[in-house]
């Protein structure tokens, strides 16, 4: 018997089926006769090269649960799922591309959508926490005082990144990692429609005005730039110097320099685009290098871009209150690296080895001085970190690897989760001004813990049991004593209203 894992085996004597007419009729209504995606997916070698075949042709069999995907076995032997597995794993006969005219053309908005005037429920809007439950793919809208659900809403397929808020806090915009952005009211809870900004992406990040919505694409390599209405404002692909093409890693939003900084996977460059038509941030007599891009705007200034050089491509980055300085790192190296924006160049090394997750690194004062601290993927501790002579203060001994840290200006505790190893599922509570662990919470033992937000006040940290069967549990931030426990389908992450768009100094930004 042969199994379906084994991509390019027969059985003896079987007729097999072309691969490209069973795409045909069973998949391209989901995932485009191009492949590219549509309501599923992309299939191609770029978005699911890292399964593994066995995995590949187990889904194409089975099914995906809580999703659309049904199952093939019924309709395919063994040896048609191995042939069609390898046909969505290989490579498309040229570069995919998803252009202007591709994105415009998803463009769906919700016919039924009705602004409301005012929030539709009594709720201060302010403190309203979106909830992204990833197994079935929702998201459940948190009062944040009572902690009833006011709504749960579905979203595309595979949310990654954070969702971000209009300056008002009003709109949310949602990503996948296949693209499709979604823009939510949360005053109406109501759906206003989603476009699909690129075919394999990242993270997004709103502009300080709020008009604007950069999207960062791995595929095609490229920042797209959505106005907040989910039209085009601006395709920029992605290339080096020398004309060398980079992933987009991540984009971060800038408020004080009205600018968009992103992290590029394959360059050792840093890229700062500008939303103020005025020109930005940049130093003076700088000359952006879209010059001769007729097209790019009418008014003068706008997405102007500044390449910064540093050492080593950058894919992970932190950033201070004012945004001066730029802390990145690079996942294969043992330091991370200092850049200061305003000049444009590396000003300090730091030790920071253990793949830090800079991305969820946090700040606060501490004895007069501003500190980091930043949780380390390969290993059990926390590296804090001076802001002003950029040494290292100490590091944190915790049980395992963690993921998220998280704190709140009305609290006196990091809290810090453990993702893997054996004693994934604690959570550490430390002093931020001690570095001291004073207790660590085991809340479902054996299960995964992790990403801690706080409600506006800080009087309340919500916390996720990662699991299909999780739960978000709700803590008094100022006794450690478990409030209630909400039933969720493994929430993700947890993203607080008023948290977000102030810029917390806990929260991730």
């Amino acid at each position: 018997m042969i199994r379906p894992i084994v991509f390019f085996s027969l059985l003896a004597g079987a007729a097999l089926a072309d691969p490209a007419t069973q795409y045909r009729d069973l998949c391209a209504s989901c995932h485009a006769d191009s492949r590219l995606g549509g309501s599923g997916p992309a299939l191609i070698p770029e978005t699911i090269g890292k399964m593994k075949p066995e995995a590949l042709a187990d889904v194409i069999a089975k099914g995906r649960p809580m999703t659309q995907m049904p199952g093939f076995a019924d309709r395919l032997s063994p040896a048609d799922v191995a042939a069609l597995a390898s046909f969505v794993a290989a490579p498309l006969a040229s570069p995919p591309k998803w252009e202007a005219t591709d994105i415009t053309a998803s463009r769906k908005m919700n016919a039924d959508y009705q602004p409301a005037t005012a929030p539709v429920f009594a709720a201060d809007p302010m403190n309203i926490t979106l909830v992204v439950e990833t197994g079935d793919h929702h998201v459940s809208v948190l009062d944040g005082d009572t902690f009833e659900v006011l709504d749960r809403f579905a979203t595309p397929y595979a949310v990654h990144g954070g969702p971000k808020f209009s300056q008002d806090g009003r709109f949310v915009y949602i990503m996948s990692r296949d693209g499709w952005v979604q823009k939510y009211d949360i005053w109406s809870l109501h759906e206003v429609g989603r476009v699909r900004a690129g075919i394999n992406s990242r993270n997004i990040a709103m502009s300080r005005d709020g008009d604007y919505l950069a999207v960062a694409n791995y595929l095609p390599p490229s920042l797209t730039i959505l106005n907040a209405d989910l039209t085009v404002a601006k395709v920029i692909p992605v290339t080096g110097a020398d004309g060398t093409p980079s992933r987009v890693a991540a984009v971060y939003q800038a408020p004080d320099r009205n600018s968009f900084v992103l992290a590029l996977k394959d360059l050792p460059e840093i890229w700062e685009i500008t939303t103020d038509p005025n020109g930005g941030p940049f130093p003076e007599g700088f000359v952006h290098d879209y010059a001769a891009d007729e097209a790019l705007t009418t008014q003068k200034g706008l997405f102007a871009r500044r390449r910064i050089a540093v050492s080593a491509p950058l894919d992970d980055f932190f950033f201070d209150p004012g945004y001066h300085n730029l802390i990145g790192a690079n996942r294969g190296a043992d330091t991370g690296v200092t850049v200061n924006l305003d000049v444009g160049r590396e000003i300090a090394t730091l030790p920071l080895p253990g793949m830090p997750h800079l991305g969820s690194g946090i700040s606060w004062m501490r004895d007069g001085h501003r500190v980091m601290a930043v949780p380390h993927l390969n290993e059990g501790m926390i590296s804090v970190i001076d802001m002003e002579s950029w040494k290292l203060i100490t590091t944190i001994k915790t049980s395992g690897p963690g993921f998220f840290l998280r704190s709140h200006d009305a609290t006196p505790y990091l809290w810090a989760d453990v993702f893997t190893g054996p004693h994934k599922g604690e959570m550490h509570i430390i002093d931020k001004q001690t570095l001291q662990v004073v207790k660590v919470l085991t809340p479902e033992p054996g299960k995964t813990v992790a990403h801690t937000e706080f409600t506006k006040d800080g009087k309340y940290a919500l916390v996720s049991i990662w699991e299909m069967d999780g739960a978000v549990i709700v803590y008094d931030a100022k006794t450690l004593k478990e409030i209630k426990r909400l039933p969720m389908k493994k929430p993700s992450g947890k993203y607080n209203v008023w948290n977000k768009i102030t810029f917390e100094d806990g929260t991730s930004h």
